[in-house]
């Protein structure tokens, strides 16, 4: 079984593919791996994308799925995989469904993981960093002690530019612009599965191995 996780930043996709993983043996995938892998052992491929890396650009689709398809040929991804960061948008959704045609294989199911705009913005914007021993602290499920003070050093805690309110707020801005059209790309072709993330880690967990694993 091919699966494609997909959600808003925020959503906790990450954490729910790892224990998806564990809980169906199925091989978690992602992209951002796939290149540090290629580039950490000089593939051809590799050698390509650091170059792109290297001038602070997005590597082209055509490598991104050539690399994934590389790793699809590896033993065990026999059965399937979970895919995490990929697609992202529908030109490289219909470019993976062609390359997958050509290989005999279709993505089987996709899982779109949702939560409200308001709750996303308070898991992104709520985290907290040290100056000192970088220890990472969240307002709602990590607080310190004391107030703007690192449990571990004392040192100063601190918003870096990627967690702050507005930083949050464009980066779900250009999330729904990207994804939007893949919603719709999937539903159309009757693979969309749509779980709801508002709820603890362990209720999105039980959702998401059910709807995976039912028919």
């Amino acid at each position: 079984m091919y699966v494609i996780l997909f959600g808003a930043p925020g959503v906790g996709k990450g954490t729910q593919a790892v224990l998806l993983a564990e809980k169906t043996g199925l091989s978690h995938i992602t992209t951002g791996e796939l290149f540090r892998e290629a580039i950490r052992q000089e593939t051809e491929l590799g050698k390509q994308a650091k170059v792109y890396y290297d001038r602070g650009q997005l590597v082209p689709d055509h490598f991104t799925i050539a690399m994934l398809l590389e790793r699809l040929s590896k033993g065990d991804c026999a059965d399937g995989c979970i895919l995490d960061g990929f697609p992202r948008t529908l030109e490289q959704a219909a470019a993976l469904d062609e390359a997958l045609v050509r290989e005999g294989r279709v993505i089987d199911k996709v899982v779109y993981i949702q939560a409200p705009e308001g709750e996303l913005l308070s898991r992104l914007s709520g985290r907290w960093s040290c100056r000192q021993c970088g220890s990472v602290y969240h307002e709602r499920f990590q607080p310190p002690r004391e107030a703007g003070r690192c449990d571990q050093c004392g040192g100063e805690l601190y918003q870096r530019e990627d967690d702050k309110p507005e930083t949050a707020r464009r980066r779900l801005e250009v999330y729904a612009q990207q994804t939007a059209p893949l919603i719709d790309y999937y539903r159309e072709r009757g693979k969309l599965l749509e779980i709801d993330g508002d709820k603890s880690v362990e209720e999105v967990a039980e959702n998401l191995l059910a709807a995976v694993e039912g028919s």
